[in-house]
């Protein structure tokens, strides 16, 4: 067991899928997998390890931010040998276009995090996917004829800030939506050359004020969810 995860060597599965919500892996493990064991409820981050159309899978919460993220996904990519983790979120979108349950698939993370420069002193602040799966992703929404988009996300470390309109971070990578975690996901997966997708759902449209209630966060994002899973699967196949 790791410091913050205290599932035994050998219950995490090599793919895992990380929403920020506790209860969205409890509602995923629940709904969607068989077979499964609650592997570690540190802190209340749940997660569950379970099978998918037979495809070893493990569900389990990241937090909110950087440093929450951060925290989990190096400890399962180093101490229990995960391969591969797909953050599945819920992000707001910056464009009118970018409507509520569009689902993305990010392509690079751009942040004014100092997560990665201190960490591992990198120094741009934008990030891409790591390895396989977002290409995986993109075969598998064809495959399961899911609509899904493509492009660059904001990673902020502020949900909440004094001023309004865009961060100049935005305007300068072309960002569709923000979010608070994958840039330190990708950043993690960069150094320790191990594969990072996300997948996100818009939950609110910024200009139009447009959101989905609480109850819909947590229980009406099964098209992002599903093809989570099924891309999942095809990772397993190939670690």
């Amino acid at each position: 067991m790791s410091i913050h995860i205290s599932a035994e060597p050998g219950e995490i599965a090599p793919v895992v899928l990380m929403p920020g919500d506790p209860l969205r892996a409890k509602y995923i493990a629940d709904k969607m997998l068989e077979e499964v064991v609650l592997v570690s409820s540190t802190r209340n981050a749940f997660f569950f390890s379970g099978l998918y159309k037979g495809a070893p899978v493990t569900v389990g919460a990241s937090g909110m931010g950087c440093p929450s993220i951060g925290i989990y996904s190096y400890e399962l990519y180093t101490q229990y040998n995960v391969e591969c983790i797909m953050r599945i979120g819920t992000c707001g979108s910056y464009m009118p276009s970018v409507k509520l349950y569009d689902v993305i698939n990010v392509d690079k993370a751009c942040s004014e995090s100092t997560y990665a420069k201190y960490a591992f002193d990198f120094e741009k602040n934008s990030i891409s996917h790591q390895g396989k799966a977002y290409d995986i992703i993109n075969e598998t929404a064809l495959l399961q004829h899911v609509d899904i988009r493509k492009g660059n996300i904001h990673s902020s470390d502020i949900f909440y800030r004094a001023t309004s309109g865009m961060p100049e971070i935005v305007i300068e990578h072309n960002c569709m939506a923000v979010e608070m975690e994958a840039f330190a996901l990708f950043a993690n997966a960069q150094y320790l050359h191990k594969t990072a997708a996300c997948l996100l759902t818009v939950s609110d449209v910024i200009p139009t004020h447009e959101k989905m209630s609480i109850d819909q966060r947590e229980r009406s994002l099964d098209k992002m969810i599903t093809l989570a899973l099924e891309s999942a699967m095809r990772m397993h196949a190939m670690v």
